[in-house]
């Protein structure tokens, strides 16, 4: 399998090269050049398989050029054994046809552990056998960076550097990558938000010459495409739970860079019958406000409950773009850089097209809250503000009631304590036995200005061959 650019100008790569190029040199994101479609029939004989199994099922035709079948079930199996519920990705009901799919059995506790578990072991794998060694360099909104250290601290071949901005993360996320030790380990609080993390580095993977050629940078962000594939399987997992591929599903999902909506719907081109997906915002809603009323415009980022959707450029949008303009990478290109200097629709027929699949909404902190409040006075069930929102926007957007509506239960409510308590509600989240003396952990990370040249000057002095 090939992968090309949404920009239409980087040459065409393998499995092998983009998952440690990341960004393309055109500054597009890399995508198949042709997706695997599976039958009904063969999506049915699915059913009851192990994740690791559905894993490989969904994922080998991305891979099988690069990987050898043994030594991927191998990873996968590896992977999804460390997480803490024999299904991985258990289902709660909430209400008649109403789901919440909990996606944070991981170890950090957040759906990021789905792909970032495999990821760590998909470098470390291509690096060995390449006797290569690479930069990890990220930004997060809370949750990449523990699911990336996590995933990536053991990697012989790897020095990692998150960047996060400073004190806009839950202090559990903070301390969930600031206390993992490791040489190998260097944590940024960037006195910006997400945003600012996240164009720093996009332009140091556009320009990597303050490396000096002595090592290149690898990306653990959504722009990697190896995330967005581990992603597409819980989607097919959920379906095979409540009846498909012989119905339909609904999903809502709580999103900020769209990676993880995105892979929904690559799973309904895949063959997954899927009748609505739901873009479920906090009040940073360009998402939705595009959705609804086809108008992108950036507007100033708000800190809310829900840190890890505070994000006004959402990456993999670009993805979604590209499918949207019959994949023509230079309309993608054209219309990305009129959206930087202002607001920008796309032709009338695009957004209609979209609009047949996805709805969206936006939920600020006060509905979230409430949210939180009534589902565990309903249920005795906590929801953490992230999967609220999706929860809300799930019961605002639905289309029809006969078909299963899952929401995608993005972290553990544990993370966000603030939170419950704006709820009004006693009840105090514990963290899990593992987690258990976090609070006690010895912390280690550096703050720096929100000055690229800063960063990238602390990134050619601290790593390991430097």
């Amino acid at each position: 399998m090939r992968y090309i650019s949404t920009r239409g100008e980087a040459p065409a790569l393998g499995f092998e090269d983009v998952l440690l190029t990341g960004l393309a040199t055109d500054g597009g994101l890399y995508v198949p050049e042709s997706l695997p479609h599976f039958s009904l029939e063969e999506i049915r004989s699915w059913r009851g398989l192990p994740y690791a199994e559905l894993a490989f099922n969904v994922m080998y035709p991305f891979v099988e050029d690069a990987i050898p079948a043994d030594d991927f079930r191998k990873m996968l199996d590896e992977t999804y054994s460390g997480f803490a519920h024999q299904s991985v990705a258990p289902l709660v009901q909430l209400d008649s046809n109403e789901w919440v799919m909990e996606l944070f059995r991981g170890p950090t506790l957040a759906f990021k552990d789905f792909a970032l578990q495999l990821l760590g072991r998909l470098l470390d794998y291509v690096l060995e056998k390449r006797k290569q060694h690479v930069v990890i360099m990220g930004a997060t909104s809370g949750d990449t960076g523990s699911a990336a250290i996590e995933g990536c601290r053991r990697c012989e071949h790897v020095d990692i550097f998150i960047l996060h901005p400073y004190q806009r993360v839950s202090e559990v996320q903070r301390r969930q990558m600031t206390t993992v030790q490791g040489d190998n380990i260097h944590n940024i609080a960037v006195k910006g938000n997400f945003d600012d993390c996240q164009r720093m580095v996009k332009e140091s993977f556009g320009d990597q010459s303050f490396l000096r050629g002595k090592t290149q940078l690898a990306a653990v962000n959504s722009i990697n495409w190896a995330r967005i594939m581990a992603q597409i399987v819980y989607y097919f997992q959920a379906s095979l739970a409540l009846g498909g591929p012989d119905r339909s599903m609904a999903f809502s999902v709580p999103t900020g860079n769209f990676g993880d909506i995105f892979a929904g719907y690559l799973a309904k081109k895949m063959g997954l019958p899927i009748s609505q997906l739901v873009i479920a915002t906090n009040r940073n809603d360009i998402l939705h406000r595009f959705m609804s009323g086809n108008r992108y415009e950036k507007q100033q980022l708000e800190h809310t409950l829900s840190p890890s959707m505070d994000i006004m450029v959402s990456s993999n949008f670009e993805r979604l773009l590209f499918d949207l303009h019959g994949r023509d990478g230079a309309a993608v290109k054209d219309l990305l850089e009129n959206a930087a200097k202002g607001p920008v629709s796309i032709e009338d027929y695009r957004w209609k097209s979209a609009r047949k699949l996805f709805d969206s909404d936006a939920v600020d902190d006060k509905a979230t809250c409430d949210t939180i409040r009534e589902i565990y006075e309903q249920n005795e069930y906590l929801l953490d503000p992230h999967t609220a929102i999706g929860v809300r926007a799930a019961r605002n957007c639905r289309r029809d009631a006969t078909v299963p509506m899952i929401t995608l239960g993005t972290a553990h409510p544990a993370k966000f304590p603030d939170a419950i308590v704006e709820s009004g509600l006693s009840v105090k989240p514990q963290l899990p036995p593992h987690m258990a003396d976090l609070f006690e952990r010895e912390e280690r990370y550096t703050v720096l200005e929100n000055d690229l040249a800063e960063v990238q000057g602390f990134l050619s002095k601290h790593w390991k061959n430097a």
